[in-house]
């Protein structure tokens, strides 16, 4: 490779090893005025996280958000456990910390892979430069008079690595997208974060639109469908708001558990169900957990979701996670040895969102440092961002880390209500003090106010019934997974 001369408002890179991909190249060099050798790893990784949200994010909004608002906020920092964002003005920095913090930090915080909040600060018009976002999905056509959802061309059932762990999942979502409405009506595909489901709920429409372009198909994750049922009530646009999900052949709902708890938008989206369900449209649905643990939806609409066919994703193995990577690289022209591979999918914690940003990082490093991507460097990126040494979870941790599962709150969890789920999440909470940070059962009844002697049969009672139940385990071990990722 010759060496790159220097142009104008341009930093010189060194020179990158042939082995590092076209496309990693021309990401690097995208970012010229963005990106110099004095940027630290984190800085190319934080930039390129934001690409892909962005990217996830212009086939889920409406265009008219995406080009307004979202488009233009540009990453700047990583600094505390922030992520520096920069709006061009007030009025953009309004909107989107109303309507779109939330979801942008989960998803930032996904691509990431540790939990990050987004502190917004407004910068002038005139001091913001366009920002070049190399990945953008294709937009299907569809009637002109009826925009269509434009599912991202990277989430296809051609780069779906398909394993155990998700074969059920796929299977559905291909008969979905083969004959819509006709075998499996509702969907319900579950699981936890970054294993798939919104790639696949992105596949189905991509395999139908490709077929038929005039299909009508509308994907809404359940926040925004909340947002915008508010926004229509507000503005008496109700009637607007039901024709808009309603009058369609399809419909697509991301992150369905977040209409628990709000009973106006629970309601809306039974109505909305029975409507399409009664014509034969096809629903697909998308959730961190099944149907049943839905604690604070409707049972009526609970037991609708269960109508057809409920189909979960569990975490990737090693040699499915090996497998993603390898597609990856593939995509990004990236030249990724097999054993290189396998040793980050074996050593790197966390979900399939987190192994490809690591992916990015090892990338950016070897292109950064004109080293190339061999077992080596790979070795050095575990040790210096993935080995983990931080320190135990504490009690309030654990708390957390199941009420966001289940969706009781931690002062519900340690209090003395005997209501079937919170007992429950009080055995799990019990189970997990006790396995990650082996306090006495006299420590851990001090947390709930109660004796050891409960402590331990509640620690009885849950390792029992998760070795007659593999869901429970699965979703406890989740949890365990997920608070001590080196295990």
């Amino acid at each position: 490779m010759r060496p790159l001369q220097s142009q104008p408002g341009m930093c010189i890179l060194p020179s990158l090893p042939s082995i590092v991909g076209r496309r990693t190249l021309g990401f690097l060099l995208a970012m010229k005025d963005q990106l110099s050798l004095e940027d630290d790893i984190d800085t190319v990784q934080l930039r390129a996280a934001w690409d892909r949200v962005l990217t996830r994010l212009q086939g889920e909004a409406p265009p008219s958000w995406f080009e307004r608002f979202l488009k233009p906020l540009r990453p700047v920092e990583v600094r505390d456990g922030s992520v520096l964002v920069e709006c061009p003005g007030t009025f953009v920095h309004d909107w989107v910390k109303r309507k779109y913090l939330q979801s942008l930090e989960q998803r930032v915080s996904d691509e990431m892979g540790a939990p990050l909040q987004i502190e917004l600060t407004i910068v002038s018009r005139r001091d913001i430069e366009p920002v070049v976002h190399e990945a953008k999905p294709t937009v299907l056509s569809s009637p002109a008079s009826e925009p269509s959802f434009a599912p991202c061309d990277r989430y296809s059932f051609d780069t779906f690595v398909v394993g155990q762990s998700n074969r059920m999942a796929h299977a559905g979502a291909k008969a979905v997208a083969d004959q819509p409405g006709r075998l499996y009506n509702p969907l319900f595909i579950y699981g936890g974060s970054g294993l798939g489901k919104t790639h696949l709920l992105h596949a189905i429409a991509q395999s139908v639109l490709r077929r038929e372009p005039k299909f009508k198909i509308v994907y809404v994750t359940a926040q925004e469908f909340a947002e915008r049922f508010i926004e229509a009530l507000r503005g008496q646009r109700i009637e607007a708001f039901r024709r808009e999900q309603r009058n369609v052949q399809m419909w697509l709902v991301d992150d369905i558990q977040f209409i628990a708890g709000k009973d106006k938008t629970v309601e809306e989206v039974f109505h909305t169900f029975n409507h399409l369900y009664q014509q034969g449209k096809q629903i697909v649905l998308a959730g961190d957990r099944p149907p049943r643990e839905l604690h604070l939806v409707d049972e009526r609409l609970r037991s609708r979701f269960e109508a057809g066919l409920v189909a979960d994703i569990q975490p990737p193995d090693t040699e499915t996670r090996s497998a993603i990577l390898i597609n990856k690289a593939r995509a990004e022209s990236i030249d990724l040895e097999t054993s290189v591979a396998m040793y980050l999918a074996e050593q790197v914690p966390g979900n399939i969102r987190v192994l490809e940003g690591c992916l990015t990082k090892f990338a950016a490093i070897g292109g950064i440092e004109g080293r190339p991507l061999d077992f080596e460097l790979a070795r050095e990126l575990v040790e210096r961002y993935y080995r983990h040494t931080s320190r135990t979870p504490s009690c309030d941790d654990i708390f957390r880390a199941v009420a966001d599962l289940t969706q009781i709150p931690p002062e519900t969890i340690k209090s003395k209500k005997r209501k079937a789920e919170i007992v429950r999440a009080r055995q799990v909470s019990v189970y997990l003090i006790r396995e990650i940070r082996g306090d006495s059962w006299t420590t851990i009844g001090d947390q709930f106010e109660m004796d050891h002697t409960s402590m331990m049969y509640a620690y009885q009672k849950l390792t029992s019934d998760m070795a007659h139940d593999p869901e429970l385990r699965e979703r406890v071990s989740r949890i365990l997974r997920d608070l001590r990722p080196e295990q």
